[in-house]
């Protein structure tokens, strides 16, 4: 009972910080996963500044350091809320393994062998594959207009993608089979999440998944630095002050979406999760079009109503169907009781 009420209290943490605005948990859901889309498209910018200085590899590395850095800072907070006694922490590592390490891996490896144009059109279907995992294994139930519309905002990023570039070439096997298998890892990590948010608090999987990604990442980038001879060039990034900025801001990115997607997990299916991601091209549509002054084009704001379409369309079905059930269910308590 006492482990019971410790879990509740920790579910209830997150939320506790907007206890003094007059908003529901739901509306603060949506808003959170909104956030959450806004806060990874704009990262993107940012992380590719960070490919001037090191590796795709090593970037993850120090991304996981500065986050993990950022968590202990407040660490007299967060220990007192992490219990993990007597739970299945090998779950946990799966969760780890999943995503960040094997997604951001996978993703890395995979656009060394394709374009990144590729990697967004596959990457756009990470909806649909998490909308049949969620169905096999946590028998998440999705209707058929709901399904539409996420297939529209699945179509608005591919339909971005594809007029992007012409020189589309899926006949390199080895670097597609990674991306497929990258959506495949975040796909996964969305529907054990959801699973594991009934045993661990946001913040027990949270600090959970930035320790490992940091041990984990850490090992590799010496391992790898040391096989290549390349070692030194590890800490060369350090000389430059630009570095550290962008580094910590990549931390406190991984460690915000590392709370809030724990948290959404916890209060919302996960293929609605994963369709809400798809705001995150717009935003980097945008991001791109502000900082790098790149040129946004017809098909950017035709795709970019599509995916908004979809993505608000999936929703707002999703409401008046609860409304519909309610309503029959008001009805047949009302006849029973006659």
């Amino acid at each position: 009972m006492r482990v019971w009420r410790v879990q509740k209290l920790q579910q209830k943490t997150f939320c506790a910080m907007f206890k003094r605005f007059p908003i529901k948990e739901t509306h603060l859901v949506y808003f959170l996963a909104v956030l959450n889309a806004l806060v990874i498209g704009i990262s993107f910018l940012f992380v590719k500044l960070t490919l001037n200085y090191t590796t795709p590899l090593d970037s993850l590395m120090y991304r996981f350091s500065a986050a993990l850095i950022l968590f202990l800072l407040v660490s007299p907070f967060i220990i007192k809320r992490l219990n993990y006694r007597n739970k299945p922490l090998y779950k946990l590592v799966i969760l780890a393994s999943l995503y960040p390490l094997g997604y951001f891996m996978l993703q890395a490896l995979g656009l060394e062998h394709a374009s990144s144009v590729e990697g967004g059109i596959i990457n756009a279907f990470t909806p649909v594959v998490t909308m049949i995992l969620a169905s096999l294994f946590i028998k998440e139930e999705t209707t058929a207009r709901q399904k539409e519309f996420t297939y529209l905002s699945v179509f608005g990023i591919v339909f971005i993608f594809v007029m992007k570039s012409s020189n589309v070439d899926f006949t390199q096997l080895h670097g597609v089979t990674l991306l497929l298998l990258a959506t495949v890892f975040f796909a996964g990590y969305s529907v054990l999440g959801r699973s594991l948010s009934k045993q661990f608090s946001p913040l027990e999987i949270s600090f959970f998944m930035v320790s490992t990604g940091f041990v984990i990442s850490l090992f590799i980038s010496i391992t790898t630095n040391s096989a290549k001879g390349t070692l030194h060039q590890l800490i060369m990034p350090l000389t430059d002050e630009s570095f550290y900025l962008l580094i910590f801001y990549l931390g406190f990115v991984q460690l915000a979406t590392a709370l809030m997607g724990s948290y959404i997990l916890s209060r919302m299916e996960a293929w609605k999760v994963s369709v809400f991601l798809n705001v995150s091209t717009i935003c980097s549509i945008i991001a791109g079009a502000l900082i790098l002054n790149e040129k946004v084009t017809w098909y950017h704001l035709l795709g970019a109503a599509f995916i908004l379409f979809g993505v608000c369309g999936s929703m707002l079905v999703n409401r008046s169907e609860n409304n519909r059930s309610k309503v029959v269910k008001l009805v047949n308590n009302h006849s029973t009781e006659k």
